[in-house]
């Protein structure tokens, strides 16, 4: 394989090698803006990772900012500002956070808003349950729970968002027509310690509450303990809204009677993956989709939390066997990292011995090409050793002596170092004394050096780097150069008087090895 070709393969293999190092870049990120941090997003979060599973070159990049309208709209512009293709964001209020959103839908971000709204029609989908609804059903079971009349303590979410206007809204509603009564409504913000602080800190009586609404079941859990603490006996009824499964979820404390009711509020966060996808691959889907849920009571809690375990003990078993297969991917990533740096190694080792190669035959091939040369162009009577080495090669053996034996004869490590020269000058010799002669062949000279044609070309090539037609042509340009610059003849003269059949091809070669044309040496051509 030619060296050239060589380096070619290595330069390629490295090339592989280097890309097939590098990480695959994410085909989509998808960047995740939750208003708050509790165990209903962190649920949402879970669903969106477990769905991501299941689509290749998905990243997922999740903030959370706690509640803070500020901080949300920061942690949106770093999300835009990251490279994201697309934004799914829970605003913390219904306008303070528009403006964000509406900077990255400008942008060309597809943007899906979910569970709350904002003052802005600049979204491309938008998921929710209908919160007015779960208010309204909220408050009919109250109106049958207390059977029609009675004293509610209404216990609000976060001021200023879309689901605590709504499940107000629908909760007076469905009380309007009864005789229930609403003396009491204290602010929240979604928080347990929020709720517990409102309660515990009233400054009225609390001894008449005969049931606490709460817009979420934390809420609600919240207000329970600051009425025990309170001392307050008996305890009203507590009610909430999410109704997430697990342990000391939703449907767990109605099963527990901690809770009279609740609402399931679906998490969903697979659906919203799965929307995303479709958005960014262009294919059909909604642009407003209401999350089917369902009121909890003690009637169906047991069975909707067996229900719901179950579904947990699934999703947990998926998420180990998950976390086993990124574990072994890891290592198999690791191992294979480990093997294309050994292969990279390798290549550059064998680079760099092919260059050193590449550089000491060119080094050798140019100082053989300088004495070649050298010798091509001297006379031989210049140089004492060469002549005196030429002289005795054409001098006869002397006869041997019958009367004694021969002496081993002593070698001349002059002329041993002088074989390959003095090959080169008995050449020129037969190359010089036929250069005129157009019809002399390899064959005849090697016959004239004692020597088979395939003898004379592999020691002319090893020697000179060139063969004996390459150097039969240079004498011929070079006695050619020398007869245009030393005489007047024509060009068509000297091509002939040289050995070239034609002078057009002659002034070609010429061209070729001198750069210049012979017309423009010669001036009575």
């Amino acid at each position: 394989m030619k060296c050239e070709k060589l380096c070619s393969i290595l330069f390629f293999g490295l090339c592989l090698i280097l890309t097939a190092c590098s990480e695959k870049a994410p085909r989509y990120v998808i960047g995740v803006s939750q208003c708050s941090e509790d165990i209903w997003r962190n649920w949402q979060n879970s669903e969106m990772k477990m769905e991501a599973n299941f689509h290749d070159g998905v990243e997922l990049r999740f903030t959370a900012a706690l509640d803070d309208s500020k901080r949300q709209i920061q942690q949106i512009d770093s999300l835009v500002s990251s490279g994201i293709d697309l934004l799914i964001v829970a605003p913390n209020q219904l306008s303070s956070v528009t403006p964000a959103i509406d900077r990255a839908y400008d942008k060309g971000i597809p943007v899906i808003v979910f569970e709350r709204r904002t003052d802005s029609q600049k979204y491309t989908a938008f998921v929710s349950a209908d919160n007015y609804e779960m208010g309204h059903q909220m408050g009919g079971y109250i109106v049958v729970s207390l059977g029609g009349k009675g004293q509610v303590l209404e216990l609000l979410g976060l001021k200023g968002s879309s689901p605590a206007d709504d499940r107000h809204r629908g909760f007076m509603d469905a009380i309007n027509s009864s005789f229930i009564e609403v003396p009491i409504t204290l602010q929240g913000d979604w928080t347990e310690e929020t709720a517990y602080k409102e309660v515990k800190n009233y400054k009225g009586s609390l001894d008449d509450i005969d049931l606490v609404f709460a817009h979420n079941d934390r809420s609600a859990i919240g207000a329970r303990r600051a009425f025990i603490e309170r001392g307050v006996n008996p305890l009203p009824k507590f009610c909430g809204i999410d109704g997430l499964p697990g342990e000391n979820g939703g449907i767990q404390q109605v099963r527990d009677s901690l809770l009279e009711a609740s609402y399931i509020y679906p998490t969903r966060g697979d659906y919203l993956l799965k929307l995303a996808l479709d958005i960014l691959n262009d294919s059909t889907y909604q642009r407003e989709t209401e999350l089917t849920s369902a009121i909890v009571t003690h009637d169906n809690a047991n069975v909707l939390l067996l229900e719901s375990d179950e579904v947990l003990r699934q999703a947990q078993n998926l998420d180990k066997l998950q976390q086993r297969a990124n574990s072994y991917l890891q290592q198999l990533a690791m191992q294979r990292t480990i093997t294309l740096l050994a292969l990279l190694m390798l290549a550059l080792l064998m680079l760099v011995l092919v260059l050193f190669y590449l550089y000491h035959r060119s080094k050798i091939s140019v100082q053989r090409e300088r004495m070649v040369n050298n010798l091509w162009n001297m006379d031989v009577s210049e140089v004492p050793e060469l002549q005196a080495v030429a002289e005795s090669s054409q001098q006869p053996a002397e006869p041997e002596s019958s009367q004694e034996a021969p002496e081993q004869p002593v070698a001349d490590e002059n002329v041993e170092m002088r074989k390959e020269p003095l090959f080169i000058v008995r050449f020129k010799d037969v190359v010089e004394a036929h250069l005129s002669n157009s019809d002399i062949t390899v064959d005849d000279l090697a016959e004239e050096m004692n020597l088979s044609r395939v003898q004379l070309y592999r020691k002319v090539k090893a020697i000179s780097g060139s063969s004996p037609n390459e150097l039969l042509r240079s004498a011929r340009l070079n006695r050619g150069y020398q007869l245009l610059l030393k005489t007047d003849k024509t060009v068509s003269e000297v091509a002939y008087e040289v050995g070239f059949t034609a002078p057009s091809y002659f002034t070609k070669c010429f061209k070729d090895e001198f750069g210049v044309s012979p017309s423009d040496l010669n001036q009575g051509s």
